[in-house]
């Protein structure tokens, strides 16, 4: 196996034209945190990215960065820290899910992925704060898009179109995102002993009120629950940020409102972020070593439905996510762990807008089994023309998202 490790825009253009006259596929890698994600690879060569790291441009009055692919993430959080700021689509960290023991998450592989955390119902999705990239496509050509302000209209929005397509389409070189103020403080309401029938009610509530929560989850009896949670049955978790007398008043009044509910308490700053961060990270269920795990998007009204309706039907440990619109399932894996049943009650193809993906499994049956929610053929042949119109000869990450694609 061939690894090339580029150190400008052109050794890169160069690299993918050698795999390209070839038609030897190669795989992008960075911090390499992520290599299990999607439909496992087997290709002849690596191109290794680690090279195109480094901020490059940061303006802290106009809340834009531009920094390497490959710069990690942890010197993004460093410098945005000091400057009071962060990325407001909270990035998760899944290497402790994944098995991931080595490598660091970078900036592109989290753009690359799509990945949010609980402010997503907030604050919107990492393709909702990314304003621009350089990159070079599987014709080995160097191309941008997007800029470095918000409001950008030139040309076609394909920084949407990259995020999420996990290295299939070209090589990120550079990125810029929109970053926002950091919170001053932060609390997490805490509701106790909540049916699964009534967590999505009292959730729908609270996103419903003037409070400005910018978390809501559910953890019910049976899952494992962090450290930062109370030793209690089904919990509700409600987050609130920003001035600290907001924060003040917005727990009072959410502590005063869902008293009837069950037994309340709340959580101080340092207590709630840890706790997020194992929401985001989906610390929950990362102790189920000989368990697949599956990442279901629904309407928020049906999370706790959908959860229910597949823990009946196979053994599933969950918790819930982003009001409950996101659904986190451990589920045994012998046989196609539990694919039939999740896709069925997910609904995908009956017009229910759901989709699941198969984030962590075997390398048997993420071949085995769609990882990603299979398309209706329109919309497939359409994924199809836009990877043929980056790269013809599918030499990039070929197969990740889709075999044959």
């Amino acid at each position: 196996m061939t690894r090339f490790v580029p150190i400008s825009v052109d050794e890169l253009r160069e690299a993918i034209g050698t795999a390209l006259a070839a038609e030897e596929p190669v795989e992008l890698v960075a911090g390499g945190t992520k290599r299990g994600l999607g439909r496992p690879l087997q290709t002849p060569h690596i191109i290794d990215l680690n090279r195109f790291s480094g901020i490059r441009d940061y303006v802290q009055s106009e809340l834009v960065l531009t920094a390497g692919a490959a710069t990690p993430l942890t010197a993004i959080d460093r410098a945005l820290a000091a400057a009071g700021q962060m990325l407001a689509f909270e990035p998760p960290d899944w290497r402790g899910l994944l098995g991931a023991v080595h490598g660091s998450q970078t900036l592109g592989g989290v753009i690359a992925c799509n990945l949010s955390g609980p402010r997503r119902i907030k604050s919107g999705a990492a393709r909702d704060h990314f304003l621009g990239f350089t990159a070079v496509s599987g014709r080995a050509e160097a191309f941008k898009a997007g800029g470095k302000v918000v409001k950008n209209v030139t040309g076609y929005d394909l920084p949407k179109l990259m995020a999420g397509s996990y290295g299939t389409l070209a090589a990120l070189t550079e990125v810029t995102v929109k970053v926002l103020p950091r919170p001053e403080t932060a609390a997490t309401v805490l509701i106790c002993g909540v049916a699964p029938e009534d967590s999505v009610r009292l959730m729908s509530m609270a996103l419903g009120s003037s409070h400005d929560v910018s978390g809501a989850a559910y953890l019910p009896p049976a899952t494992p629950r962090p450290s930062s949670l109370p030793l209690a049955t089904g919990v509700v978790a409600l987050r609130i940020e920003g001035p600290e007398p907001s924060v003040a008043f917005r727990r009072a009044a959410l502590l005063s409102e869902f008293a009837g509910n069950g037994e309340t308490a709340a959580l101080g700053d340092a207590d709630s972020g840890s706790l997020w961060r194992d929401i985001g990270n989906v610390a929950p269920l990362a102790g189920f070593a000989d368990r697949a795990v599956w990442r279901v998007s629904v309407a928020p009204g049906r999370g706790a439905e959908v959860a229910r309706e597949i823990a009946r039907a196979v053994d599933a440990v969950w918790f819930l996510d982003w009001g409950g619109g996101l659904v986190w399932l451990a589920i045994i894996e012998p046989g196609d762990a539990g694919a039939s049943v999740v896709r069925a009650a997910v609904g995908g193809a009956t017009g229910n807008g759901g989709h699941a993906t198969l984030v962590r499994g075997s390398p048997g049956l993420r071949a085995a089994v769609p990882v990603f929610e299979p398309q209706p053929g329109p919309l497939a042949a359409l994924s199809r023309r836009v990877k043929e119109g980056f790269d013809p000869r599918h030499i990039l990450n070929p197969g990740r998202m889709v075999e044959g694609v």
